[in-house]
């Protein structure tokens, strides 16, 4: 990433984002907690894209150089903590789930005043403890190394409705099934089908941000029925995109 920024200290505060705008490439020396309110929230470093709706939040560790960049109108919550405080010991940017009581106290600690009153470290640890006990989730794209690879991942970022099997995406890219089956285990962690699907659920949380129909969005990301992309989306997120949709979680 070019033209990275140095901020020292990580923010604790709120910053609305406009559907598409971005907080170009930066690192701090702290940790943060980012969470989006409203909207679906992508946070992007080397490693690949991490994404989150309004129940997960997503780690990034100090020294990580990130970018944001905001899908529907994004209420952005970001929370900053000293490199000795990680509760969960994670050295790389994590997607976690964020229950009623965790939303709750990351809005009012990136709304309340930056002092150091007893009020608000008493607000604080009670934060981090919730933190602790956060599940994580596997909502990321890797990025891939192979020229390869990376082709056949472009062809469907850019169409996530492509049904083509991994053999005849092969054929474009110049590679065998089975090497890019292999590759996707190697590289990205999973098979193609899971990654696949990730992917699409993915764009799905993109289209619904931005207000598309769910029986579209089921369309445009490649199921084979409304019904498919629902069971699919809730076992993802614990909820229906109907439900996200209407922006009611």
């Amino acid at each position: 990433m070019p033209d990275i920024r140095h901020a020292p200290e990580a923010p604790t505060v709120t910053r609305v984002l406009a559907p598409g705008e971005s907080i170009d490439a930066h690192r701090h020396d702290e940790h943060q907690i980012v969470y989006a309110g409203s909207g679906v929230l992508a946070v992007t470093t080397d490693a690949g894209t991490w994404f989150a709706p309004g129940t997960q939040a997503i780690w990034v560790p100090a020294g990580c150089v990130h970018a944001h960049r905001a899908h529907g109108q994004l209420a952005l919550h970001l929370l900053g903590l000293p490199p000795d405080t990680n509760p969960l010991c994670l050295d790389a940017p994590t997607v976690l789930d964020v229950n009623p009581l965790l939303r709750e106290l990351i809005l009012a600690y990136t709304r309340g005043p930056q002092d150091n009153s007893p009020e608000r470290r008493r607000l604080r640890a009670v934060l981090l403890d919730q933190l602790r006990a956060s599940p994580q989730q596997p909502l990321q794209l890797p990025a891939p190394a192979d020229s390869r690879l990376a082709a056949v991942c472009d062809l469907l970022y850019r169409n996530p409705a492509d049904p083509r099997t991994l053999a005849a995406l092969g054929t474009e890219v110049g590679a065998g099934g089975r090497t890019l089956s292999r590759l996707f285990r190697d590289e990205l962690g999973m098979t193609f089908p899971q990654w696949r699907t990730r992917l699409r659920l993915y764009h799905a949380l993109r289209m619904l941000a931005d207000d598309l129909p769910v029986t579209a969005v089921a369309h445009r990301c490649g199921w084979s029925s409304t019904s498919a992309f629902i069971d699919v989306f809730r076992r993802a997120f614990g909820h229906t995109p109907g439900t996200h949709h209407r922006g009611t979680l």
